[in-house]
């Protein structure tokens, strides 16, 4: 379960919507949303100013209902929420965000951030239970797809023991260590 990728999949459907809206089409290289889907897709601390500031210029010119960067603020503020995790913060600063992100996606009243919010309600408990330990279960979801993936590759396994050494040998690669080992390199 990928919080901000459904964040960014609701910011990309209002971008297409609105620009249908408006043009009639689907987006083109001229349109201002459409050549900046990208950063609107990219976290605010990750963008230069000068790319914000492109970004934000742009598609205020083009986009008469400011839903675009209405979902894009809505994103952010679920970004902020769980930049929480893994720094000890208080319940009442997660509330407070918690409520931030719910009040801003009601006063839009976009129907995908109400699906946004929706979804962030449903699966609250387990949001917060990132946020309060940091832990997630990203290992065991990559190692499945890893036996997943040797399974369909195989076609089958004749043997059910050789399979198992298969899939053991694959989920404990030493190149998809979790942490980088320390490696001396041959001169």
């Amino acid at each position: 379960f990928h919080v901000v990728a459904l964040a960014n999949a609701a910011v990309t459907a209002v971008r297409r919507r609105v620009v249908w809206e408006q043009e009639g089409r689907r987006g083109r290289k001229a349109d201002p949303a459409w050549a900046n889907r990208r950063r609107l897709l990219t976290g605010r601390q990750r963008l230069s100013e000068k790319a914000f500031q492109a970004m934000f210029d742009s598609v205020i010119a083009s986009d008469t209902t400011d839903q675009v960067l209405t979902a894009w603020v809505a994103k952010e503020e679920l970004r902020n929420l769980l930049a929480l995790a893994r720094t000890g913060a208080a319940r009442s600063v997660i509330a407070a965000r918690l409520h931030s992100f719910y009040a801003w996606c009601a006063r839009a009243d976009i129907d995908e951030l109400t699906t946004l919010a929706t979804t962030v309600e449903t699966w609250w408990p387990a949001i917060l239970a990132f946020i309060d330990t940091g832990i997630t279960n990203a290992r065991t979801e990559g190692l499945n797809r890893l036996v997943k993936q040797s399974k369909r590759s195989a076609c089958g396994y004749r043997n059910p023991t050789n399979g198992h050494r298969r899939i053991r040998l694959i989920c404990t690669r030493t190149h998809r260590a979790a942490t980088p080992t320390s490696r001396t390199l041959p001169a």
